[in-house]
């Protein structure tokens, strides 16, 4: 389907009733003050049939925020993006960096088993399995499991295939997470997190029940529903209707727009997601350098964050983890119209239409990808805005096409590294592939001389800025709305621990 992007707004509109279901509430009063009890209702974009509880193979923002409702993992990233301990009261690396001590804290998991040193071997062994495509595995490869061994049921002991003095990132990397030994059915899962299973609707809804016994302190909710609504609009009028209390991921028009209402409260976390398109490097047209850097010279970047964030948000120079450590502080990149035609000639490109990938899978992409288009009149080149199932898009884009929409939460930039540039990344998108790269990443990881991993890092990024795939235009302000009763919600960057947490979270 390829979309006239003279008419994109019309995506959003309509409310699915199949993905939104039970009584209309009146909005809540404001409380000062936490307490206990309700069922919190939250609106989350989703993925259909093909949503999953197994939290190993959390993709999509709903299964991530389910996955750490149900579960915990060794370390979490906290408010700065630095990995936190969880499950993992502490560790202690050696002193070649080869050698990881994890003790674990007294927690247990929902069926009143103790979380040992056993499940957590168990639970990597299961993520680094080569038969299955787990998220977590490329950040977790390095673990030498054979060697690594249970010194009791509080104490684990990692070896690692090299030294590696980032191993916390790799504890607290999406989709790292803790369950019982000998776990494979996710049809009623059991975790060790602070709400246990109920009922799950793939595509409708999830419920989930307080953990009395959670290690940190049983929630305040007694209950808490995922409740689907793929389109933003649809979670914006949800909530405005009492159907729901939380609704993730609204778009900064629709913040503006009911900032001053009464009827919406607005959460925003500043510049916690990256916005970008990113281009295939293994295949035409962006296999050729001069064309990608044409792409990076026809963006401009200040009208996109204006236009799709209503200026709620920050200008990106195609490196991912603006203001995070080990950021590169590159010369900003700026539209050069003039030299975008004359590459463009160069790449024998000139008449080309490509298509872009975009999908409602995620707020403001559409809305990005048409804003682009426009931009890129004139140049020599079309792009042709086509849109994609919202439910696989982040799957068919990873294997399919050329050119496509791109969004991310926050996560420490050597897991961005990691998880998606690497050689054999299991999410790397631009299928940016250069042994030079893997090698620097080697050296960073390998050393705990802070500048010289620094450097590494930066040299690292000076490469990715100059003919890498990703055109990451600005980083948005998350965006979340409540009823103006909730209390208790975080404005933490997205991915980090206490995004889309609900264990603090109660009802006016």
């Amino acid at each position: 389907m390829t979309l006239d992007r003279r008419r994109f707004l019309g995506l959003t509109a309509g409310l699915s009733a199949a993905a939104l279901t039970g009584c209309s509430t009146a909005a809540t009063t404001p409380s000062s003050a936490p307490r206990t009890g309700g069922r919190l209702r939250a609106a989350f974009a989703g993925g259909g049939a093909k949503e999953v509880l197994d939290p190993h193979l959390a993709n999509l923002f709903v299964e991530a925020a389910r996955a750490k409702a149900m579960f915990d993992k060794l370390a979490d990233l906290g408010d700065d993006v630095a990995p936190r301990p969880r499950l993992a009261e502490a560790w202690e690396p050696g002193a070649d960096l080869t050698r990881w001590r994890i003790t674990l804290r007294q927690a247990a998991f929902h069926d009143g088993r103790p979380v040992r040193a056993q499940d957590v071997l168990a639970s990597y062994a299961r993520v680094l399995d080569l038969k299955r495509a787990f998220r977590a595995r490329s950040s977790l490869a390095l673990v030498d499991l054979p060697n690594s061994r249970a010194v009791d049921d509080r104490t684990v002991e990692f070896a690692l295939t090299r030294p590696f003095v980032e191993f916390p990132n790799a504890m607290a990397a999406f989709g790292a997470y803790i369950v019982p030994e000998g776990a494979e059915d996710f049809t009623t899962p059991i975790g060790s997190g602070p709400f246990a299973f109920s009922s799950f609707e793939p595509g409708r809804s999830t419920l989930l029940k307080r953990n009395p016994d959670y290690w940190e302190g049983a929630p305040l909710l007694d209950e808490l529903e995922f409740v689907i609504a793929n389109e933003e609009s649809a979670r914006t009028n949800a909530l405005l209707g009492g159907q729901v209390e939380y609704a993730h991921d609204l778009t900064p028009t629709t913040a503006r727009s009911h900032a001053d209402g009464g009827r919406m409260a607005i959460h925003r976390s500043p510049g916690s997601a990256v916005q970008a398109f990113a281009m295939k490097l293994d295949r035409p047209p962006f296999d050729d350098r001069d064309l990608r850097e044409a792409m990076f010279l026809l963006a401009d970047r200040p009208q996109l964050v204006e236009a799709v964030l209503a200026g709620s948000g920050q200008v990106g120079n195609d490196l991912f983890g603006k203001g995070y450590r080990h950021y590169a502080d590159l010369p900003q990149r700026e539209r050069d119209l003039d030299k975008a035609k004359y590459l463009i000639r160069k790449a024998g490109a000139e008449g080309l239409t490509v298509a872009l990938d975009t999908s409602t899978a995620a707020a403001g992409m559409v809305e990005a990808a048409t804003v682009f288009a426009d931009q890129v009149e004139g140049s020599g080149l079309t792009i042709e805005v086509t849109m994609g199932n919202k439910d696989s898009y982040w799957s068919d884009v990873l294997k399919n096409g050329s050119l496509s929409s791109f969004r991310s939460g926050a996560m420490p930039i050597e897991t961005h590294i990691a998880q998606r540039l690497l050689t054999g990344s299991g999410t790397n998108v631009t299928k940016w592939a250069r042994p030079e790269f893997d090698a620097l990443y080697e050296k960073a990881v390998s050393t705990s001389d802070e500048a010289v991993r620094d450097g590494a890092y930066r040299e690292m990024q000076a490469a990715l800025h100059a003919e890498g795939g990703y055109l990451m235009w600005g980083f948005a302000d998350w965006i979340v709305g409540t009823t103006p009763g909730v209390g208790g919600i975080s404005t933490a960057p997205a991915n980090t621990l206490d995004w889309a947490r609900f264990d603090k979270v109660w009802l006016g």
